[in-house]
């Protein structure tokens, strides 16, 4: 059996003792991904921002690990408010997975809490 690795990116890093993603095997899972700025644990007001830095960690963590975003199979984001929000995801989802036939499974949730972070995510990936 495969052993688990750990996934660590420069820029963005937890502050308890959890990696970015774990892997075993082909398989690798995130842990919670937010926006701050990378390199710093700034996290900027405007949600278009804290929106690009997050698909900046998703494809910085895949890559980490071997793969690229294609091999990602589900994404499922957490924003303060959904309803509104969805535009601004969807606008570096389609530079990211520019393919309508080859996209991740998507789910959206409310992130409850009164933080300044307004989106986080976490994803799986299948590495080919």
């Amino acid at each position: 059996m495969a052993k688990r690795k750990s996934i660590e990116i420069p820029g963005f890093k937890h502050q308890n003792p959890i990696p970015v993603a774990s892997r075993i095997g082909n398989l690798l899972m995130s842990s919670v991904t937010s926006g701050v700025d990378p390199g710093t644990r700034n996290l900027p007001p405007e949600l278009t921002r804290q929106i690009a830095n997050l698909f900046a960690h998703i494809k910085a963590t895949v890559e980490a690990a071997g793969g690229t975003p294609d091999d990602i199979i589900k994404i499922t984001f957490w924003m303060k408010d959904p309803a509104n929000g969805r535009a601004a995801i969807n606008e570096e989802w389609v530079k990211m997975f520019p393919d309508p036939d080859s996209r991740p499974a998507r789910h959206t949730q409310h992130l409850a809490g009164d933080g300044p972070s307004q989106i986080s995510c976490d994803f799986v990936a299948v590495l080919g």
